[in-house]
């Protein structure tokens, strides 16, 4: 029978937090609160978040729109990419018809504000179908993660009581 060594265990544990921050739709959301229910290290884990929610972001803005436009006439995948074509289309004219000027600014809140479909995912693949700098979209959206990811912190160790 196979017998995990503790140290293994929590390695385990800190990459199932890894690779869920990397999740679209799910991202640092739903992976710094599975890190608190596992009960591991709080400064650990917010690193090992944003590290795993930023790392997709330069393949999504460089990649994502190029391939989904390839695909979206395809027979399988071709309704799936479809919707996302239009998910990042319609985040991306949303972005823009708010923000006007502050482009970037608008980007970093979309990103910073943790509700589903809101993240760095979208974001970037808004950013990439508005044609925006690459280095200042990885920047707002950096921002945009650290902040999320304080708030998932803070809601996560009760900071903000609602009852």
């Amino acid at each position: 029978m196979l017998k995990l060594e503790m140290s293994e265990i929590m390695f385990l544990k800190y990459l199932i937090v890894f690779f869920i921050s990397m999740l679209p739709l799910i991202e640092l959301r739903g992976a710094i609160p599975v890190a608190v229910g596992m009960d591991l290290n709080k400064l650990l884990s917010f690193i090992i978040c944003i590290i795993g929610n930023m790392l997709p972001v330069p393949v999504i803005y460089l990649f994502a729109r190029k391939v989904l436009i390839w695909g979206k006439d395809k027979k399988y995948i071709g309704k799936f990419f479809t919707f996302c074509i239009q998910k990042g289309e319609k985040g991306g004219k949303k972005l823009q018809a708010t923000a006007g000027r502050g482009l970037y600014w608008a980007l970093f809140l979309f990103v910073a504000i943790p509700l589903p479909g809101t993240g760095a995912w979208t974001g970037t693949l808004a950013a990439s179908f508005l044609d925006l700098d690459f280095k200042k979209t990885v920047i707002a959206v950096m921002v945009g993660v650290l902040c999320a990811g304080l708030i998932m912190m803070a809601l996560s160790f009760g900071v903000f009581s609602f009852v």
